[in-house]
């Protein structure tokens, strides 16, 4: 049977990469992405790339000029009507992944917009699924082992983009529509090329760390051993990919998180070694960090927000038991970050001052 599936987040870095992969997947499918008209020419010159580097997505791949922010997502009744009836599938990525993002943004985007998203998807008669890309942060506050099973636990959150991403997939999970809903770790380069779009969390430490004098002192934020849960991309883009393609995962909630994440100072440590750098590691009460960074132009030096901080020294572990069983079932694992560390870091060097740090919004 013939597939129209609806994207919302393209071009950015995970939708045009889970694209040619889902249509590969997919044979009969074809996709009709939501674009933002600024990105037009963007998300045109994407598509023009998938097409040249993975013949089998040639002409399945069109645009459909809108925004999430809008009613009816900005299309005109008619050319709702006629997207709707042929959708049969959709995957909601568009979101503003911005831990410093104003809570006026991160509303309009990631709440408003996956409102208007399941609104318009209501009205698609043959829609099998929505796929929503949530993360594992909806976590908040909440400390020990959070559960793919769990949502609300009574936590608060620790920045907008967290609280936000909390209430849409809230949304989703009560919308009635048949949904499944993944949420990834701190998303990182690619494990082989290290190749990424943004050089966001982990980063700001690796941008921190270029920067300071070696042989010499860097900071740990508390004892240094509360683990972080770095994901691939490339381990997401094939997880995303599988999962979604499968009719079981109707109603689930995976953690495309690693099963065995690696604690802060190992993370600090393995970015030094990496960078060829020798420092003596110094704790530093996540408080007092905060005071440290606050500062504008200190944020702006290391280029990273105060927000981050939190991160490196919050006690929450997430447990991927289903994600895991179902992937492994499949051959998939996630790779270890010390095994493609150094990936990362070639990358970073070779393109620092060329990627991005802010969102795409």
């Amino acid at each position: 049977m013939a597939e129209t599936l609806l994207v919302t987040g393209f071009p950015g870095f995970i939708g045009a990469r889970l694209l040619p992969r889902l249509l590969e997947l997919r044979p009969s499918a074809s996709v009709e992405c939501l674009v933002q008209p600024k990105f037009e020419g963007t998300a045109r010159g994407s598509i023009a790339d998938l097409e040249r580097a993975h013949p089998h997505a040639t002409g399945r791949i069109a645009t459909v000029l809108g925004d999430i922010t809008l009613d009816r997502l900005g299309l005109s009744a008619s050319a709702a009507r006629t997207l709707q009836r042929r959708l049969t599938g959709a995957f909601h990525l568009a979101a503003v992944y911005d831990l410093a993002v104003r809570r006026d943004l991160a509303e309009r985007i990631n709440v408003h917009g996956t409102r208007n998203v399941l609104a318009f998807l209501g009205e698609a008669k043959q829609l099998q699924r929505l796929d929503y890309i949530s993360t594992a942060y909806v976590s908040g506050t909440a400390v020990g082992v959070f559960r793919e099973t769990d949502l609300d636990v009574g936590q608060s959150f620790k920045n907008h983009y967290e609280e936000t991403k909390f209430r849409a997939e809230v949304d989703v999970v009560k919308s009635g529509l048949p949904f499944a809903v993944y949420r990834p770790g701190i998303v990182v380069g690619d494990s082989r090329t290290g190749e990424t779009a943004k050089f966001d969390g982990p980063y700001f430490a690796l941008t921190a760390m270029e920067r300071v004098p070696a042989p010499g002192v860097f900071i740990k934020i508390g004892s240094g051993r509360t683990t972080v849960n770095l994901v691939p991309v490339d381990f997401i883009i094939e997880a995303l990919a599988r999962l979604s393609s499968s009719p079981k995962a109707t109603g689930k909630t995976y953690h495309l998180t690693d099963p065995s994440p690696v604690s802060t100072l190992e993370i600090e440590t393995l970015f030094a070694k990496a960078l060829g750098k020798k420092f003596v590691f110094v704790p530093v009460p996540s408080t007092m960090a905060k005071l440290l960074f606050t500062p504008g132009p200190v944020q702006k030096l290391f280029g990273m927000p105060v927000q981050a901080i939190d991160y490196f020294d919050h006690a929450c572990r997430y447990d991927s038991a289903i994600a895991t069983a179902e992937l492994a079932a499949l051959g998939i694992v996630c790779p270890r970050f010390p095994d493609y560390v150094r990936q990362l870091v070639k990358f970073y060097l070779e393109k620092k001052g060329k990627v991005r740090r802010e969102a795409m919004v």
